[in-house]
């Protein structure tokens, strides 16, 4: 992210946020009908009429600079450049040679002693336990299985 994307990102929230306060600031259409039953104060703070004009003024600048600035934010996310793909960056290892049939020994045998490429020795993997079969009773008493 470039240092202007980064600076109008941060314009953007702060505009709406802002946004967010002054709409919360201003009085609902019907707030004029509680002024005329006896809440006397719903206007004193910017006069009877002027909160109207300050605030929907006020939110009307903010909600034209948030719209700037999605559209420049739109702007700069086009122009980054795409990443690179990491499998395109990586080289192919390299390939483990073939061992071939040494001259001593008949064609697709191998010499005693040696193992073909690729295979362990006989006995260099470990046993597993053998698992007694399903029903042969060494879980069980007396040998039956639980019905």
């Amino acid at each position: 992210m470039t240092t202007l994307h980064t600076i109008v990102l941060v314009v953007h929230v702060l505009i709406g946020a802002m946004i967010v306060a002054l709409v919360l600031l201003q009085r609902g259409k019907g707030a004029d009908a509680g002024a005329a039953f006896g809440a006397g104060a719903s206007g004193t703070v910017f006069g009877a009429k002027g909160s109207a004009n300050f605030l929907s003024r006020s939110t009307a600048a903010l909600a034209t600079l948030f719209f700037c600035t999605s559209l420049g934010l739109a702007y700069l996310g086009t122009q980054r450049k795409a990443p690179e793909s990491l499998l395109d960056s990586v080289v192919p290892a390299a390939v483990a040679p073939v061992a071939t049939p040494t001259a001593g020994a008949p064609d697709g045998q191998t010499p005693a002693g040696q193992t073909p490429a690729g295979q362990a020795p006989v006995g260099a993997l470990p046993q597993l336990p053998s698992i007694p079969p399903a029903g042969s009773g060494t879980g069980e008493a007396g040998g039956q299985p639980a019905r």
